[in-house]
């Protein structure tokens, strides 16, 4: 018997993050990596080819509360928390 497709809205895929600066790619990469890390699937949206459209980092709906919470606290811990978990990985690896 042939599966019946799920209808529910919890999987549609909503924007976390969007900007077209001229680091937006490499900002994205890096939430789609924290995300990803944190067992959050994500999707990384943009051109590389043509830098000067927006980027962007979607979600599942069902996710986005939990994705916002995990960008919020990286983003109040600044760049010497990501330096500080980078060497701690490093050391685990």
């Amino acid at each position: 018997m042939p599966q019946q497709p799920d209808d529910s809205h919890e999987m549609d895929m909503v924007v976390l993050f969007s900007s077209s600066n001229h680091d937006a790619e490499m900002e994205a990469m890096q939430i789609h990596g924290m995300l990803e890390s944190n067992g959050i699937p994500s999707v990384l949206v943009g051109a590389s080819t043509i830098p000067s459209l927006e980027f962007e980092v979607q979600v599942p709906k069902e996710n986005l509360e939990e994705a916002q919470r995990i960008l919020a606290e990286a983003q109040a811990a600044g760049p010497a928390a990501a330096a500080e978990a980078e060497a701690a990985g490093e050391e685990g690896a």
